[in-house]
């Protein structure tokens, strides 16, 4: 009798804790894809094809699909900004994609982003 009163808020709690412990987990991932992707955009001769396929390659080590991954480099091609301009490299993905529950009951709607800007590196 008393499990058939505990059940439901046991596992509502336990599924909560499984979803917003993939979001921060995905969060720190996107975080960290954001700066490798910008501390290759600072370089020179450095294209938006190398940041995305820099990007893709640490969230599939990272075990998240790239095809559900958007990646957006301003200015682009950021070879455009001139010494010390900021280009910004932008990483978002739907939480339903990377979730780990079929239905995400509280997150299931939003999109996770991340943002770096670092000031370009190029010979004056």
């Amino acid at each position: 009798m008393e499990f058939a009163v505990v059940a439901p808020v046991f596992f509502l709690l336990v599924f909560g804790m499984i979803e917003y412990g993939r979001m921060c987990m995905v969060q720190q991932v996107i975080t960290n894809a954001s700066r490798e992707g910008a501390r290759l955009a600072v370089l020179d001769g450095a294209t938006a094809a190398e940041i995305d396929t820099s990007i893709d390659t640490y969230m599939t080590a990272a075990s998240i699909n790239p095809a559900s991954v958007t990646v957006t480099v301003a200015p682009n091609p950021p070879s455009d900004a001139e010494f010390g301009e900021p280009v910004t490299v932008t990483v978002s993905v739907p939480f339903n994609q990377v979730s780990w529950l079929p239905s995400p009951m509280y997150l299931g709607g939003q999109t996770l982003s991340a943002t770096t800007v670092m000031r370009r590196e190029a010979i004056q």
